[in-house]
């Protein structure tokens, strides 16, 4: 048995997965066998097949999937945004969180946005009271911009608020 991660780029084939993975890190009750849940901000789905679909079609833009013996155990979008990197949809099945594979998974897609396409910097957005998740990343290097982006509620394509002061933070990282 290899005990090694694996990395590949995702495609269509990989869709069900994907949205099963991601929806399973964060909503409904599964999610709370790990840390990164949100399930006492949102209900509602987390990610459709038909937003996977738009991200692997977009240029510079690669969901990687972390594999070990064939199973999916993470999943996270790399994508090139306006000449940065923004990390997104980063995912790792709820009873593997906590073992690493997280810190792996980050790295690949850092690895990505620096050697395959250039990018000085890596994005990404998080609920800004995610102080847990917050605190992940920036054991990693990330720091908290203090740049807010408002929280899109009425577009349940980001789930349904379960509160109303939900917003997002940029936390941001040089490659």
């Amino acid at each position: 048995m290899n005990d090694a991660i694996q990395f590949r780029a995702a495609d269509s084939r990989d869709i069900p997965a994907l949205v099963e993975l991601v929806t399973s890190a964060y909503r409904g009750d599964d999610s709370r066998a790990g840390w990164t849940t949100e399930a006492d901000l949102l209900d509602g789905m987390r990610i459709d097949g038909e937003r996977i679909q738009a991200d692997l079609d977009r240029e510079r833009s690669r969901i990687v999937i972390a594999e070990r013996d064939g199973e999916m155990l993470a999943c996270a979008h790399v994508m090139d945004e306006e000449g940065a990197g923004y990390f997104g949809m980063f995912s790792v099945r709820p009873n593997l969180q906590g073992g690493g594979i997280g810190k792996v998974m980050l790295a690949e897609a850092e690895r990505t946005a620096r050697e395959d396409w250039s990018l000085p910097v890596m994005r990404m957005t998080v609920i800004d009271s995610r102080d847990e998740l917050i605190a992940f990343y920036e054991r990693r290097g990330y720091r908290r911009t203090g740049i807010y982006k408002p929280f899109p509620y009425g577009d349940a394509r980001y789930g349904i608020p379960k509160r109303d002061d939900l917003r997002f933070e940029i936390l941001e990282k040089p490659l």
